[in-house]
């Protein structure tokens, strides 16, 4: 076949359908995916067409092509025990504080994922039965939307994310053939549905108090030690006994290191080329200690720590802080970039997760 003939270049643009007059709309939208997500708010106040390009995908892969993509810290509370709200920050700024459309349902005990833009809420129980339920919010539009369901229904399972993919293990009575079957599930987003992962019989508990991925490996703490799938080798094993004494509550990977607190409310870190646990030094003068738990994420390779303390009358206080980690000499040092009052909320309230998303 010959070469199709030239197309007619469009049509300039007039003054009346220019993002920014005098400037082609391409050179526009790079300008403006340029500006930090904090300003974005405002940026849609300027027009109509600007309030459309913030919300389209094109502007999204603009910033995410320009490298302009800015790591946000999104945070789930349960409020006095009742309803759950989710909130986001940007830890560049973490004075601003913005709420979050309020997931259509809530179940308690859900386990969460963060892949690419959307954040997966997975399972847990409404009325007291384990839900099969999969919500999703995507963090570029702030909507939430119903994906694929699992194949059974779970509470307090543990989740993470290899090579794209959400893997989901426990969470589950083990009473029937298929929930044997499927006591761990895959979700790939490409496909958009659930598999079953194949799963000896003598690992499956049924509730995980912690999980954590470091490098292709999902581990799963239980009640009783724990386990860990490798992905990349479909297959299982135990979680070894130094790991398991030493894992307290929500833990997180920065670096290749798995970091959690520690029963004298300090925060320690688990190297697998060292194979043992050491506490975070350099903290000691400006960190509260966490001996009511905290709860941890990995923002943009910095260590992000979430903890309550009792504020004013019936009030409580959510502290954040944000800590450089790194290594030096055998040993595991912090320096803490900011920490501060993020949110003051009902006595009875608490953090209930925190993950990282891109933007």
């Amino acid at each position: 076949m010959g070469d199709s003939p030239p197309q007619p270049p469009p049509p300039p643009s007039t003054n009346s359908n220019l993002l920014i007059p005098d400037l082609p709309n391409d050179i526009s939208l790079q300008c403006i995916a340029r500006v930090p997500h904090i300003h974005h708010s405002n940026l849609s106040l300027v027009s109509k067409s600007w309030n459309s390009l913030l919300r389209s995908p094109l502007f999204f892969n603009t910033r995410f092509n320009l490298n302009s993509t800015q790591t946000l810290l999104f945070i789930n509370i349960r409020i006095h025990n009742s309803s759950f709200k989710w909130f986001f920050c940007d830890p560049k700024n973490p004075k601003s504080l913005f709420s979050v459309p309020s997931i259509p349902v809530q179940s308690i005990g859900s386990a969460f994922a963060a892949l690419g833009h959307k954040i997966y809420v997975i399972g847990g129980s409404i009325n007291d039965i384990p839900s099969s339920n999969v919500w999703v919010f995507d963090s570029r539009f702030k909507r939430w939307e119903l994906g694929p369901r699992m194949r059974v229904g779970r509470e307090f399972a543990a989740a993470g994310v290899v090579n794209g993919r959400i893997y989901v293990i426990g969470g589950c009575l083990i009473d029937s053939w298929s929930k044997s079957t499927h006591w761990a599930e895959v979700f790939d987003p490409v496909a958009g549905s659930w598999e079953a992962v194949p799963s000896p019989v003598d690992v499956k508990e049924k509730w995980m108090h912690g999980c954590a991925v470091i490098g292709d490996k999902v581990y799963a703490m239980a009640d009783r030690g724990g386990v860990v799938y490798d992905a990349n080798e479909l297959s299982w094993d135990v979680v070894n006994t130094e790991i398991d004494l030493g894992w307290r509550g929500r833990a997180t990977v920065v670096d290749g290191v798995l970091f959690c607190y520690d029963y004298l409310g300090k925060i320690r870190g688990f190297d697998e080329n060292v194979g043992c646990w050491r506490e975070l030094k350099g903290l000691d003068s400006g960190l509260h200690k966490f001996l009511c738990g905290a709860t941890m994420a990995n923002v943009g390779g910095n260590l992000c720590v979430l903890w309550e303390r009792k504020g004013m009358g019936k009030e409580m206080e959510i502290w954040c802080a944000e800590i450089s980690v790194g290594k030096d000499s055998g040993e595991l040092w912090g320096s803490i970039v900011w920490s501060q009052v993020i949110l003051v909320v009902p006595n009875g309230s608490s953090v209930v997760h925190c993950l990282a998303v891109g933007l």
